[in-house]
């Protein structure tokens, strides 16, 4: 499947370190301009994922982990609809300074790239949304959320087209389905940043244990 080049919409594209888009993110979140950004440049994804997510999730009291949370977008839209209890962790202190105040039971400084210091089945669904992007987190996180996500529990992400077959996610979506670790219930590409041109694939899959 051909796609297209996206690499150079957007700036934090470019980068390739941890340490590199740590450093963007600190002066991203000076005087909230990261969140702004998102507004001028119409970011539709937490609003996205969330409106697929709540068509699977009725129950309002379930226990969410929002992985790679930034500045709280989702969390916002999990609040919309009435969810209760939500946890977030971001990799950049800079974003979770910025996270209202209250919006969440809890957040962490975790990088997602590592091992998750959470207890196997602790949640009832993660929610990771703008994180499976260029240079930020690889596709084995994946394993991580399904670990700490209850047997039927719903795994929710976006994956930037730009890094879906050049990360090897096409290949994790489907070596997770092909072992049973999963069955995938919606996948299809979303908006995403349309103003900048730049979708990405939004997928729900329900955790089989």
């Amino acid at each position: 499947m051909a796609q297209k080049d996206v690499g150079n919409k957007i700036p934090i594209y470019k980068l390739k370190t941890t340490d590199e888009v740590m450093k963007y993110y600190d002066e991203w979140g000076i005087k909230n301009k990261y969140d702004q950004d998102m507004l001028d440049w119409k970011y539709s994804g937490p609003k996205e994922a969330v409106e697929v997510f709540k068509k699977h999730a009725e129950n309002k009291n379930i226990k969410i982990f929002d992985a790679g949370c930034g500045t709280g977008l989702v969390g916002v839209e999990l609040k919309k609809f009435g969810y209760q209890y939500y946890d977030g962790a971001d990799l950049s202190q800079s974003l979770l300074d910025l996270v209202p105040q209250g919006l969440y039971q809890k957040i962490s400084k975790i990088d997602l790239n590592q091992k998750i210091n959470i207890q196997d089945n602790s949640y009832d669904a993660v929610m990771c949304v703008g994180t499976f992007t260029f240079g930020h987190v690889k596709p084995h996180a994946l394993n991580e959320f399904i670990r700490i996500t209850k047997n039927k529990g719903l795994i929710c992400f976006t994956i930037n087209e730009g890094i879906y077959e050049k990360y090897g996610f096409d290949k994790k979506i489907k070596d997770l389905k092909d072992n049973k670790s999963w069955s995938v219930k919606e996948f299809f590409k979303s908006d995403y940043i349309a103003s900048k041109d730049v979708n990405a694939w939004l997928c729900l899959a329900e955790v089989i244990k």
